[in-house]
């Protein structure tokens, strides 16, 4: 279950406690803990959660680490960063400095 369905599911609990079991509260909590404990900071549809898994994966990657590459050349793509230039010994320089 993703996050989204789940806090509403615990919205709704909170809403009407009265009516809750305390065995059904006590997983909730134990879901919650569990949902807190693995927070990665973004939360994603699942259909793109599972193809970025599916590529991390194939290309030998962390996901998270595929999220930050591709924000990051996003970014640069869109002129929000400046894309890095490298300069080596033997490139060729104009102008003055």
């Amino acid at each position: 279950m993703s996050r989204h369905p789940f806090v509403h599911e615990l919205e709704s609990t909170a809403d009407h406690i009265a009516d809750a079991s305390r065995a059904d509260l006590q997983v909730l909590l134990r879901r919650a803990s569990l949902v807190l404990r693995n927070v990665g900071g973004l939360s994603l549809d699942t259909r793109t959660d599972e193809i970025l898994t599916d590529l991390a994966a194939e290309m030998g990657k962390a996901k998270p680490d595929l999220v930050e590459t591709i924000v990051g050349e996003w970014l640069m793509a869109n002129a929000y960063l400046p894309v890095p230039r490298q300069l080596d010994e033997e490139s060729t320089v104009e102008g003055n400095a």
